[in-house]
């Protein structure tokens, strides 16, 4: 390495030791400051197509987000199935065919896998192995992701009716139906969320109601949703305190009291996904083709990234960087604190399902529109200014 220093022959002997020494450190320090700068990355682990054949039919939603358990990553695809992967190398551990797949994401408890399917049932399965522990018929393709709470698993059937199992026997406790007169539905479904032995789940029909987690009577329901196009609150709602963040499909998210079901606050802007809360933020993905951060005590807005095209899947933060999917575009990660853009990778064909964060390893998981699994390492690193 050169370094270049201006002098100046009029300077005493001393006055040009001086100004060679003072240009030297300069010159070391503007080095040592840019040396310690850190640049963004994004960069493929692996990539495994999730399914037994190539996909030369119509195009099917693929949208559950990858589930670690252990050393695996457990994907489902809209298809024909769920497969387990090695986390690091990306080698097939085993694959459970089910006929028409998995759209909704699943729950987990220890060595246990849960999951609705498009084949008319409900699954508990071994993770290890991919062995069906036991099957619930529905009779119709299932959409939501289940909730699984002290040995009970909840969850809501694509016919709007919200089934509580004994999640060891898949033996049914209750359920709760619901009806809805609209012509037109989003596809897709509410997780369920608890609190105090209290269930809150969306229905189609744009209400959200609180329900006995014992005995699935209704606590009170509250008509959220009222347009004509989509009522459907296919988000989960999120329980922070003693307040319910949820959001119908096409129209507002609204801030509700868990205990009496009042609403209060509501802001412009539906959404298809949670939010997710972050310290005294909300960051929330729109169905008008945002990603916001809202003020948690009142919804007021922080910032905002408008994307090119399509809508945001669910939003995940980690070490500072907010990161999701577009489901025309690409894998975005931005600044929490800013929302500028830090990175970006495309898989083709869009994200429809949440990404899932290794946040020690600085791993990304997503599965895309083409049921391809993606393994993807993000996160900063330090610039090597020795190496062209």
């Amino acid at each position: 390495m050169k370094f270049k220093s201006r002098l100046i022959f009029s300077l005493s002997p001393l006055a040009f030791v001086l100004a060679g020494c003072s240009t030297f450190n300069s010159t070391m320090e503007g080095w040592s400051s840019r040396n310690n700068k850190r640049t963004f990355e994004v960069k493929t682990a692996w990539v495994r197509s999730t399914t037994a054949e190539d996909n030369l039919g119509f195009r099917k939603i693929n949208r559950m987000t990858p589930l670690l358990v252990g050393p695996l990553v457990i994907q489902g695809n809209g298809m024909d199935g769920v497969t387990a992967y090695d986390r690091e190398s990306g080698n097939l551990k085993w694959r459970l065919p089910i006929v028409n797949g998995v759209e909704p994401s699943a729950a987990v408890i220890r060595d246990r896998l849960f999951f609705g399917a498009s084949d008319g049932n409900f699954y508990s399965v071994e993770a290890s192995t991919g062995r069906v522990q036991w099957s619930f018929p529905t009779k119709i393709e299932n959409l939501s992701e289940p909730l699984l709470e002290e040995g009970v698993v909840y969850f809501l059937s694509g016919s709007n009716v919200f089934y509580a199992l004994d999640a060891a026997t898949g033996k049914q406790l209750w359920l709760y139906s619901r009806q809805d007169t609209a012509q037109f539905s989003i596809r897709g479904g509410s997780k369920a969320a608890i609190r105090n032995g209290v269930l809150y789940v969306g229905f189609s029909d744009g209400s959200l109601v609180a329900l006995n987690a014992k005995t699935g009577n209704v606590v009170w329901e509250l008509q959220l949703n009222h347009n004509k196009r989509f009522r459907d609150i296919d988000a989960a709602p999120v329980l922070d305190g003693d307040q319910i963040y949820i959001a119908g499909y096409d129209d507002k998210l609204y801030c509700v009291s868990a205990d009496k079901g009042e609403i209060l606050w509501r802001v412009d802007g539906g959404s298809y996904s949670a939010v997710t809360v972050f310290g005294d933020r909300l960051l929330y993905a729109t169905t008008n083709g945002e990603v916001q951060a809202l003020k948690k005590q009142n919804g007021e807005k922080i910032w905002s990234y408008k994307l090119k095209e399509g809508i945001p899947t669910q939003v995940k933060v980690f070490k500072g960087i907010v990161a999701f999917g577009e489901s025309q575009g690409r894998l975005q990660f931005l600044d929490v604190t800013t929302g500028k853009v830090l990175g970006d990778m495309d898989p083709g064909r869009g994200i429809l399902s949440s990404p899932q964060v290794d946040e020690k390893n600085n791993r990304v998981y997503f599965i895309s529109g083409e049921a391809n699994l993606y393994a993807i390492d993000a996160g900063w690193v330090k610039q090597d200014y020795f190496k062209e």
